[in-house]
């Protein structure tokens, strides 16, 4: 890839981390003192770690240490035109060794979308968290056979699919811009072009590709059986638990029942924040009521520390982190990085 300017006018400055995985190089972001508690925060598809950059500056100035990988094929992590590689499986694994490699105590996860995958270092290291927290997602195994949208399977055919998908960016372009967020107004020209920018060529989007194909249509599908390893794992190892839940209402993609009839048959006890006028991408259309929610999920889990009371949690105050729109920015800038 030819130089970027990484920072996207300054809307992400934080220094590049990278982890060596055996299907390629792997980016994450690391911000806040090293001992600390880690609150890991896993986006989905189309998207990468950028979806997260209002949550890094509350929780770190809050005491927290954050940590945002980008799973390969999206970000600054490489992207391999190998579809086997994409299965979910593969991102799981590789996420549990990043994870693994950083011997974090005393976790946070934050999964959405496809992030779930991160799920599985939970269930498998459980004693290294003390919480979850939930943005629009599912983890559950199919419970009955399932018929996709008309474009899902356009995306998902043989034929179709590395056209629209690849060749024509329909999916980042469409549900990322359009389908998957209520108040569109908020994706200035930059944040736009900070979503695209990573991907710039067909071969750069197989695993937005391979996401699509994943997804499984009934029980007997192998990611289906994943999922409900994820759910066991869950039901067995987090009950005892903090668990919030955060959910954009407007999703169509992971509907209101998604959260009333398995998360919360999951969890029963979770702390639920319902976003009305939020779409799939809760990140960008609610962060305001996201990131306190979250914040409160921290301090109601550790009493003693230095997070404000439940209740009291707010976004930053304007200092000279935050810029004249409120947007957080770390003090040091790492623009001169490349790709």
């Amino acid at each position: 890839m030819s130089r970027l300017d990484w920072t996207f006018g300054g809307t992400w400055l934080y220094e590049p981390r990278w982890f060596d995985s055996p299907d390629g190089r792997l980016h994450y972001v690391d911000e806040g003192p090293r001992d600390a508690p880690p609150v890991v925060l896993v986006h989905g598809n189309p998207s990468w770690g950028y979806l997260y950059r209002n949550f890094i500056g509350p929780l770190v100035e809050a005491g927290y240490r954050v940590i945002v990988p980008d799973l390969l094929g999206a970000g600054r992590s490489d992207k391999p035109d190998r579809p086997e590689v994409y299965k979910i499986r593969r991102h799981a694994e590789r996420t549990g060794q990043l994870l693994e490699s950083l011997d974090l105590r005393d976790a946070t996860l934050v999964p959405h979308d496809w992030g779930m995958n991160s799920l599985y270092w939970a269930i498998h290291h459980p004693e290294r968290l003390r919480g979850l927290f939930i943005l629009n997602t599912i983890a559950h195994r199919r419970r009955e056979e399932i018929k996709l949208p008309l474009p899902i399977k356009l995306f998902r055919n043989r034929g179709t699919g590395p056209l629209l998908v690849k060749r024509l960016d329909v999916v980042r372009r469409f549900f990322l811009f359009r389908f998957g967020i209520v108040h569109r107004d908020r994706l200035t020209p930059e944040i736009k072009r900070a979503y695209l920018a990573p991907n710039p060529t067909a071969a750069s989007r197989t695993g937005v590709l391979i996401f699509l194909r994943e997804i499984p249509t009934g029980p007997s599908d192998p990611v289906s059986h994943f999922w409900g390893e994820l759910e066991d794992g869950l039901e067995r190892h987090f009950r005892d638990k903090p668990v919030g839940i955060a959910w954009g209402m407007k999703d169509a993609a992971f509907t209101p029942a998604v959260l009333d009839e398995l998360w919360l048959g999951t969890f029963p006890h979770a702390v639920v924040t319902r976003v009305p006028d939020a779409g799939h991408f809760v990140q960008e259309d609610a962060y305001e009521r996201v990131v306190p929610a979250l914040l409160e999920l921290l301090g109601r889990d550790d009493p003693g520390s230095n997070v404000r009371a439940p209740g009291s949690a707010r976004l930053p105050r304007r200092d000279r982190n935050v810029d004249e729109t409120g947007t957080w920015r770390p003090l040091r800038s790492w623009e001169d990085e490349t790709s």
